[in-house]
């Protein structure tokens, strides 16, 4: 098996300031930094220019990206990038940059649309150098060969699966995130259990993914409340970024399953935020996976706290699922599309393109329409 991960990955508490050590063996003179209008405001993106400037490396900002990254956002970020003759990405934020950011660095090298390269490694070239910079505990995007932009036209999130995507450089300092508000918080953390628990399941594991996906899983479950209850909880916040680094390079070599591939019909019809419909979704697909996996559900259980000597496939299921439910609850995650004010979802179309989308072939279990209909009805 390839098993692929970032060259330079900068964890813990204060790493930013490492970035000026490493910045400079990528041999780029201009960044175009990818961010978004909160994290401009909040000062976040001026923490990490300030060591742009440090190491004398120009760059200049786009920061017109929305929380599902559009085809519009990624052709506004090109034509900056190449009017302002930049050489590498600089994206700092959770997923929705990141993903952008790596959209407009494979457009850069490789040329057309980005709606060319929806699939797996549809890029025959290596995109500009990318440092990505974290400041979400969630979506590990910055460390994966994944990325997702939505058609606006379609309303479809697309897929893009490329090896050629793989960031340089990355930096995951709970320091950048101390500010994030609590229902973010909440948000991204489930969005990182369903990473760990989907690369677990997944048909693509191995005993090197299962080994940083269940330690992710563990300490999900253990820090995440604390990091929800107190956002200036540093030693929460980093175990966080630990775990969802160990999680990130697990399904992006695992792959992930049919939660990820119905939370993306979600996101691209009703522009609802991703990890909120992951964490909504999670319990129920997992419940239908168990019945293929119960082995898997097994070390799950183990791995959160059961001691599971004796006890029945049955019983380690609805402990997992179980506890699923109480964390989403404790962290204040919705219930139903309705409280996201979704009312009369279209569940025809929900199901038809869970089908096509790209993660559904991870999943250890054929879902077929019927029954995604029958899953998409329990959380309306």
């Amino acid at each position: 098996m390839v098993y692929r991960i970032p060259a330079v990955n900068l964890v813990g508490r204060g790493c930013l300031a490492q970035l000026k050590d490493e910045i400079g063996t990528l041999g780029c003179k201009k960044a175009l930094v990818v961010s978004d209008k909160f994290l401009t405001e909040n000062g976040v993106v001026e923490k990490v220019t300030k060591v742009l400037d440090q190491v004398g490396i120009e760059h200049t900002l786009y920061n017109d990206v929305k929380q599902n990254p559009s085809v519009a956002n990624v052709e506004g970020g090109l034509e900056v990038l190449k009017k302002e003759n930049c050489d590498f990405i600089v994206s700092i934020g959770g997923g929705s940059p990141q993903d952008c950011g790596k959209a407009i660095s494979v457009l850069a090298t490789n040329g057309g649309k980005i709606t060319d390269y929806e699939g797996v490694n549809k890029s025959q070239k290596k995109c500009l150098p990318i440092v990505a910079i974290a400041t979400t505990a969630g979506t590990s995007a910055e460390v994966t060969i994944n990325y997702v932009i939505t058609d606006e036209e379609t309303h479809i999130k697309m897929i893009m699966v490329d090896r050629n995507t793989l960031a340089s450089i990355t930096v995951n300092d709970p320091e950048l995130m101390l500010s994030k508000p609590a229902g973010l918080t909440a948000a991204t953390g489930m969005d990182a259990l369903t990473h760990a628990m989907e690369a677990v399941v997944a048909n693509g594991a191995i005993d090197v993914t299962d080994a940083t996906a269940l330690y992710a899983i563990k300490q999900i479950f253990e820090y995440l409340p604390r990091a929800v209850e107190n956002g200036q909880d540093i030693e929460a916040r980093e175990q966080m970024c630990y775990a969802c680094f160990l999680n990130g390079i697990a399904f992006s070599n695992a792959g992930l399953g049919n939660v990820h591939a119905m939370a993306h019909q979600l996101g691209g019809l009703y522009d609802l935020p991703h990890g909120v419909c992951n964490a909504m979704l999670l319990p129920i697909v997992e419940e239908e996976n168990a019945k293929q996996a119960p082995a898997k559900f097994r070390v799950m259980a183990e791995t959160i706290g059961m001691d599971v000597e004796g006890k029945t496939d049955e019983e380690c299921m609805d402990f997992v699922i179980g506890k699923i439910k109480e964390l989403s609850e404790r962290v204040g995650i919705p219930k139903t599309l309705s409280e996201l004010g979704v009312e009369n979802p279209d569940f025809e179309t929900l199901a038809e393109n869970s089908m096509k989308d790209a993660c559904a072939g991870a999943n250890p279990v054929f879902f077929d329409k019927e029954l995604l209909i029958k899953l998409f009805k329990k959380i309306a």
